[in-house]
């Protein structure tokens, strides 16, 4: 079963899975398709994107993660143009991380070694994109780590829930200074640049989970 919403994509996926000797059940473009499809008519094989309708986030990711839940063992491989981290710490997690594959799309072009983590993951084993590798390791670490000493304790100022000026004072430094400091903690924690307002806050979870 492919689940792919670019039509061109999609059945290129299908003309490569056909021409390979696997037989293509379905083909939807969308997660609440991949879901219905699934259910209806379990495959040996879910092949699928991450980005897709409805919402156009990861849908996809999301919805192979319900899947492998909802029937355990169920192979899925993703295929992805980034790392979805969460997701797919959560996907490589479900079901002891047997059947289960994620790999980005540049790699669908060498034709042998995507056909050979078909079988593999349809036959109950593991594929892992050196990449997703990479960036799923990094996760793992503690992410405090990134940080100076001084930017941890900033951090551990700003969980006290100081302001930038008595920060300032605090530490005999210039709230420029303090600025930088917690702007390089936000760039280090990766914290998303859309949730401005929220940073301070998401910050202080970062050094209260640690």
């Amino acid at each position: 079963m492919v689940a792919e919403d670019a039509v061109l994509l999609r059945e290129g996926l299908v003309g490569l899975l056909e021409r390979v000797g696997h037989e293509v059940v379905t083909a939807v473009g969308d997660a609440d398709a991949l879901l219905a499809a699934v259910r209806a008519d379990r495959p040996d094989l879910i092949v699928t994107d991450v980005r897709m309708p409805p919402s156009l986030g990861d849908d996809g990711l999301r919805a192979s993660v319900e899947l492998r839940a909802e029937f355990p063992g169920l192979p899925v491989l993703v295929l992805s143009q980034y790392v979805e981290r969460s997701y797919a710490l959560r996907l490589l997690d479900s079901g002891g991380g047997a059947g289960v594959g994620y790999l980005l799309k540049e790699r669908v072009s060498a034709v042998a070694d995507f056909t050979a983590a078909i079988e593999r993951v349809a036959a109950g084993g593991t594929v892992v994109d050196p990449e997703v590798i990479h960036q799923l390791v990094q996760l793992r670490q503690d992410p405090l780590e990134r940080l100076s000493a001084r930017e941890r304790e900033v951090l551990s100022l700003i969980a006290q829930g100081r302001t930038n000026a008595t920060l300032a004072k605090q530490l005999f430094i210039s709230e420029a200074a303090v600025n930088k400091h917690i702007g390089n903690i936000f760039t280090k924690l990766d914290l998303p640049v859309d949730t401005e307002g929220h940073r301070r806050v998401l910050a202080v979870l970062a050094y209260l989970r640690a």
